[in-house]
This record gives structure tokens, sequence and C-alpha cells, in this order.
């Protein structure tokens, strides 16, 4: 869709109440979303789900606040990130330890089927298990969703300069843990 588009649908939706536009925004968007949690959450799908229809009802509550100064999904994924940062917050309320073994972080009924046919090895979720919360949400921001640092920074709400350095770590911690099992470059 493009940014006019979404800007439409998001007006229709505010001011009219039109819900059939939100499902148009909630179908275009909900692929993306969903990727975002499925790696925060290290593959977990049934957490995904729910942490992305969070996404969607607060967005619906929220949709006369779109401005349209960033593009939808951009705004849409400030949203998740907040989501799932409220839900860390409520499931973690101490700091997650870094450098955790990746036989803890992947849930039990871990299954890569999700990244089958899209050229992502099945350890991708382990290896996104070496990074710290906020590294992984760069990483996958940047790696997986494409957004620039700047993006990034107002997604997350941190500094372009420390998304950078969780980039650069995130990125070499990831590096050496497919090195170490098996991936050349």
């Amino acid at each position: 869709m493009g940014r006019l588009n979404d800007i439409a649908l998001a007006t229709q939706v505010a001011v009219l109440g039109n819900k059939r536009a939100f499902d148009q925004l909630m179908r275009e968007y909900q692929s993306p979303v969903r990727r975002f949690f499925l790696a925060q959450t290290l593959g977990d799908e049934m957490l995904s789900d729910d942490l992305a229809q969070d996404t969607f009802l607060k967005a619906y509550t929220r949709i006369s606040q779109y401005r349209g100064t960033s593009s939808f999904l951009t705004w849409l994924t400030r949203i998740a990130y907040n989501v799932w940062y409220d839900h860390c917050r409520k499931t973690h309320p101490q700091p997650l330890p870094v450098g955790r073994g990746a036989d803890t972080d992947l849930p039990a009924d871990y299954s890569p089927s999700h990244w089958e046919g899209q050229g992502v090895g099945p350890d991708l979720y382990a290896a996104l298990g070496q990074l710290r919360p906020e590294e992984r949400t760069c990483i996958t921001l940047q790696l997986v969703d494409g957004y620039q640092i700047d993006e990034i920074a107002r997604i997350t709400g941190i500094a372009a300069n420390t998304v950078k350095s969780h980039l650069k770590r995130g990125k070499e911690k990831l590096a050496n843990y497919l090195r170490q099992n098996g991936y050349d470059r």
C-alpha cells in the first residue's frame, strides 16, 4: 500500500469508524508485525499471535494519533515495540541475563516452519537467542524488516548512536555464533 492510501484508510477509521478500512490495514501489515514478534519471542507462535492481536487492538483504539509523518508500518511497529516492551516488563521484572544458552531460549515446541522456504536456516532463533533483547530488536528491525537506523531509533525510542552500537554488537555476536555452528561467510 502507498503512504497516501494508508493515511486515507487511517482517516476513514478515525473519523468515520470504518472497520473495513482498518481490516484492510490489518491484512496488509499483519505479516510484518507477526514476523517482528516471532523474532523477539524466538519462534513462539502462540505468544507472537497474542502480541500481534494486542498491537492491532491498540492501533485501532489509537488510530486518531497517527499523523502520517512516518509510514503507517513504522507507526504500527512502534506500537508493537511498546507491546513487546510491556510484555517483557511484566514477565521479566529483572533484566534478562546476557549470553543465555540457545537451548534455554527456544520454546519447547520450537519449529522453524515459519522460516521454511524463506532461505533462513533452522538455527536462526538459536542465533537470535544469543543477543540481548535490545540487540535482537535492532537487528530484526534492520536485517529482517529493512528499517534504517533513524527509523529504528524512532520506533524504539533509543538514540541513533546507541542503535548503531546494538547493531554492531549484535551482528558480531550473530557472525560468531553462526561461524561456530558451521556456517561460512
